[in-house]
């Protein structure tokens, strides 16, 4: 019979490392425990502490009965009765799709910035976006909503939530912009082959973050060439044998037990700056241990079979902001760069020296890009009024 120690090292490591999203940690990444701690004590504190930000709750009942969790943030600008959907008069909701093993508290920074005066955050990139609405939520699965019935994950079946969160938080004709991050942008893809009749009428513009419409299955970036095609093939199937019955709790347990090697792989493979805040660091940790072993393997394999390249050309309907970091350890830069290039008229925003998660390593530029975005996406409707 297995031991704890081998089903913790070998399964363990490697579902807490994909969660991270990768299946292994970077050996030459040797930095001792005392370092580690020390340089977490030393972080600078955060203004207002991170995944602290909260709108008014929601509850959106998916067509399988799965209750998705939803925040809004109103606008000052707007006034409405407090269990109002959407105050009368609203101007754009922009609606954010977290990534994989995340949950909404991930856009602390862009809520924290384009969240109002209320919030501050000016120098977060948020100066224009007061008239707004930001709708925030969390993923099938993920965070605070609810557990699948049953049945393989799916891509797909986050666009149906999706679509029902847009009909519930902007219903009629308010225009909406989707954001989207990792697996929340591939939730965007899936929406609009799913619907390709809400971009351009309902949908009026999106920005995808650190995202992919297909080719997972060649690896990841960080992977040793050879070790990529072992890696996809097996991978997913450790991690469901990792995910049932008492391996679930010895691994889950694992998980929590090695956190310095939990926190130097999330800091490898989610960042591209060495010398980001490891307050962050520990942010992007904790998010990811909360995510369940189970859900974790479900949405791998669902991730390793995903392509949706034929819908890019929907996107290209509405304006679209392509972001790529040119770090990203977790999804290859050039598949970033596919996506911008097979989306028409899309605008690519390449990071220097940026990992994969660019919405808490480079909020100043995400949150810059979004208000760009949103005034491109508002002003071309005006524009195109003019010229007929």
């Amino acid at each position: 019979m297995a031991s704890w120690q081998r089903i913790t090292g070998v399964a363990g490591l490697a579902a807490g490392a994909a969660a991270a999203g990768a299946g292994a940690i970077l050996a030459a990444e040797r930095v001792a425990v005392g370092h580690v701690r020390a340089i977490r004590g030393a972080a600078e504190p955060q203004p207002r502490p991170l995944g602290s930000l909260r709108g008014r709750v929601l509850t959106v009942l998916a067509d399988d009965g799965v209750p998705l969790h939803v925040e809004i943030d109103e606008p000052d600008a707007v006034d409405g009765p407090p269990d109002a959907v959407a105050p009368p008069g609203a101007p754009v909701t922009i609606i954010f799709c977290h990534g994989y093993t995340l949950n909404q508290d991930s856009w602390h920074f862009q809520r924290l910035g384009l969240g109002g005066s209320d919030l501050g955050g000016s120098d977060l990139g948020g100066s224009d976006l007061d008239a707004y609405r930001l709708v925030f939520w969390d993923l099938r699965d993920h965070g605070r909503s609810g557990r699948s019935p049953g049945g393989p994950a799916s891509i797909a079946r986050l666009a149906a939530d999706l679509d029902l969160v847009i009909k519930a938080v902007a219903p009629g004709d308010m225009p909406v912009v989707l954001v989207g991050h990792s697996m929340g942008g591939m939730t965007i893809m899936a929406l609009a082959g799913r619907n390709p009749e809400l971009f351009g009428p309902k949908v009026i513009g999106a920005v995808l973050v650190s995202t992919a419409a297909g080719g997972l299955d060649a690896g990841s970036p960080w992977m040793p060439g050879p070790l990529r095609l072992v890696l996809q093939r097996t991978l997913p199937l450790v991690l469901r044998g990792a995910a049932t019955g008492y391996r679930a709790i010895l691994v889950e347990r694992g998980r929590r037990v090695s956190s310095e090697l939990a926190f130097l792989s999330t800091r490898y493979i989610g960042f591209g700056d060495p010398a980001v805040n490891p307050a962050v660091v520990d942010f992007l940790e904790q998010m990811i241990l909360s995510t369940p072993i189970n859900v974790v393997a479900e949405y791998s394999q669902a991730l390793y079979e995903w392509d949706m390249r034929d819908t890019l050309p929907i996107l290209g309907r509405v304006p679209v902001t392509v972001l790529v970091g040119e770090r990203d350890r977790l999804i290859s830069p050039a598949l970033g760069l596919e996506v911008a290039a097979q989306i028409p008229g899309a605008d690519l925003v390449w990071v220097p020296g940026a990992g994969h998660a660019l919405i808490l390593e480079r909020p100043d530029l995400v949150n810059e890009s979004i208000t760009a975005l949103v005034a491109r996406a508002t002003e071309g409707p005006v524009a195109r009024e003019r010229s007929a």
